[in-house]
C-alpha cells in the first residue's frame, strides 16, 4: 500500500510530517497505538487517514466543545460528509436525531459525559468501531490541571466495546504521566506500539524581549516583520487595545478575537484569518486550537503564558508548513500577577461550586452558566457521582498547587540566560539537539530572518498542498 499516493490522492499533501507515517502504519496494522506528537505536527491526520482505510466507524473522545468543532470542520473542509460531534452543544431534539443514526457516521467525535451515557454505550456496542481515539489522552492523569475523571472510565468503555483497535493522543507529557495513560487507557498485559516525539520544533526561533515599554518594543518588531502572526494577550480588554493601536499606527489588518464575542463572529474572524484577510491576529487562549493555517509565521505573547505546556502549545501553531518562523515573548516586570490573581479565583470556583450545591442545582441564578466549560464538567461530575464535594474541593486546591509550580518554571524560561530550547526540552524530559545555534533563540545569538530569506530549517518534509487540481478532486468527490 502506498501511503504516500493515498496521502496525497485523499488529502493534497505531499509528504508526511514526522511520526504521521510510523502511527498511521501501527494502526493499519491493527496495533493499538499510543503517541505524543508536539502541536503543530498533525495529530488529527493519523486518525482521519486510517479511518478512510479502515471499515467501520472512528469515535474520537474529546474534551473540549470547541475542540471538536474545529476538528469537524477540518474534516468537512476535506470533503468528508459523514461527521459529528455529538456533545452537550446539541438540543435535545438534535441528539435524538442523532443518536438513532449514529452508525451513518464515518467520524463520531464525542465528549467523555456522553460517552458514558447508557443509551449511547447500547449503541456502539452494536456498531462497528473501525478505531477508538482517545484525544488530549493527558486528562486522564489526575496530577494534571485538565484532569477529567471520565477520562479514567474510558478502559471501562473499551472493555464493555470489546477492546476495539485504540489510538491514545496527546500533545505532551512528562514520564509520569505516560504512565498513567498506560495504566488508564489499555490492557494489563498487552502489546501496544508507542511513539513518543519531542515537542521541539527547530524552524521555530525563541526570543524573549524582557522591557517596561512593551508597545514600543511590539510596534518597532511589527514594523519589520510583515507576515502572518497571532498576537495573544492574557485579558480581553487588552486584545481590543492592541488591535485598535496596529490598524491606527502601522496600518496592517487586524483583528481581535476572544470568547466574548458572539459564536458567528468568532467564526468569521477565524476564516478571514486562515484566508490572510486578517494578517494579524489579537487573540486570548481562546484562538488557535485546531487552526487549520500552516503559514502562520509569528507567534507573538504580549503577555506570558500561566505554564510552559501552555506557552509550547501556543508557539507550535507556527510554522506548520516547516518554514521558519519566530515566537517573540514581551515580559514586564509584574505580568505574572494576572496569574496569580486567576489562581486565586479557585476560592471563587469553590464558593460558586457551594452555591449551587447548596441550592440543588437551581441553576436560575445564572452562576452555571458564568462557569467555564471545563468547571462545568467538573460540576457535571459531581451530579452524575462521579466523585462528591470533598474529592471536588480537593482537586480544585492541588489544581491551584499545580498551577503556581507551572507558572514559577514560566518565569524561569523567561529569566534563564542558557539556551532556551534545552530548558524546555529539559522541562520536558527530554534530551536531544537544538540544531543551528544562529535560529535556536536569543541567547544563542539568534538574528531574525527576514521575509526574503526566509527558508526552511526542517530537514523533515512537511505536508504542503498540491495543485490546483488534486485540491478540486477533492472538493467535489462523492463520497462512496
Amino acid at each position: 500500500m502506498d501511503l504516500k499516493k493515498i496521502l496525497n490522492l485523499e488529502f493534497g499533501f505531499s509528504n508526511f510530517r514526522e511520526g504521521q507515517e510510523e502511527i498511521i502504519s501501527s494502526l493499519l496494522q491493527q496495533k493499538n497505538t499510543f503517541a505524543v506528537l508536539p502541536t503543530g505536527t498533525g495529530k488529527s491526520l493519523c486518525y482521519q487517514f486510517a479511518g478512510r482505510m479502515l471499515e467501520g466507524t472512528v469515535l474520537v473522545v474529546s474534551p473540549l466543545i470547541s475542540l471538536m468543532d474545529d476538528q469537524v470542520r477540518q474534516l468537512q473542509k476535506s470533503g468528508e460528509r459523514r461527521v459529528i460531534a455529538f456533545n452537550s452543544s446539541l438540543s435535545y431534539s438534535e441528539k435524538k436525531h442523532v443518536s438513532g443514526r449514529l452508525s451513518d457516521y464515518k467520524y463520531l467525535f464525542i465528549s467523555p459525559e456522553s460517552l458514558m451515557n447508557e443509551s449511547v454505550m447500547q449503541k456502539l456496542k452494536q456498531m462497528k468501531l473501525a478505531l477508538f481515539v482517545i484525544d488530549e489522552a493527558h486528562c486522564v492523569s489526575q496530577w494534571g490541571v485538565d484532569f477529567r475523571p471520565e477520562y479514567v472510565k474510558i478502559k471501562d468503555v473499551l472493555k464493555i466495546l470489546g477492546f476495539p483497535l485504540t489510538l491514545a493522543l496527546t500533545a505532551t507529557a512528562s514520564d509520569s504521566v505516560k504512565e498513567e495513560i498506560r495504566q488508564h487507557l489499555f490492557q494489563e498485559n498487552i502489546e501496544i506500539q508507542q511513539y513518543f516525539y519531542s515537542v521541539n520544533r527547530n524552524n521555530i526561533s525563541l526570543s524573549v524581549e524582557i522591557t517596561e515599554d512593551k508597545d514600543a518594543v511590539l510596534f518597532e518588531f511589527l514594523d519589520k516583520f510583515n507576515q502572518s502572526g497571532i498576537i495573544y494577550c492574557t485579558s480581553r480588554k487588552t486584545t481590543e487595545r492592541i488591535s485598535c493601536l496596529i490598524n491606527e499606527k502601522l496600518g496592517i489588518r487586524t483583528a481581535f478575537y476572544h470568547g466574548g464575542l458572539p459564536t458567528a463572529e468568532r467564526g468569521k474572524i477565524q476564516q478571514q484569518f486562515v484566508d490572510n484577510d486578517i494578517q494579524l491576529l489579537c487573540a486570548t487562549n481562546a484562538f488557535g486550537m485546531g487552526i487549520d493555517k500552516p503559514d502562520i509565521r509569528l507567534i507573538l505573547h504580549y503577555d506570558c503564558s500561566a505554564s510552559l505546556e501552555n506557552y509550547v502549545q501556543e508557539i507550535g501553531r507556527a510554522g506548520r508548513d516547516g518554514m521558519s518562523s519566530q515566537a517573540v515573548l514581551l515580559y514586564r516586570h509584574g505580568d505574572e500577577f494576572i496569574h496569580h490573581f486567576f489562581q486565586n479565583e479557585v476560592t471563587e470556583e469553590l464558593k460558586i461550586l457551594q452555591r449551587l450545591v447548596q441550592s440543588e442545582m437551581d441553576f436560575s441564578e445564572g452562576l452555571f452558566n458564568s462557569l467555564s466549560e471545563i468547571q462545568q464538567k467538573w460540576l457535571e461530575g459531581y451530579l452524575n457521582g462521579s466523585y462528591t464535594f470533598d474529592q471536588l474541593r480537593k482537586r480544585l486546591i492541588e489544581k491551584r498547587i499545580e498551577r503556581q509550580y507551572q507558572l514559577h518554571q514560566m518565569l524561569e524560561y523567561i529569566q534563564t540566560k542558557n539556551c532556551r530550547r534545552i530548558f524546555v526540552m529539559d522541562y520536558f524530559s527530554e534530551k536531544g539537539k537544538v540544531g543551528q545555534k544562529d535560529s535556536c533563540c536569543d541567547n544563542c545569538g539568534l538574528e531574525f530572518p527576514t521575509a526574503e530569506n526566509d527558508q526552511k530549517l526542517s530537514e523533515s518534509p512537511a505536508n504542503t498542498e498540491s495543485g490546483w487540481q488534486e485540491i478540486l478532486i477533492r472538493l467535489f468527490k462523492v463520497n462512496e
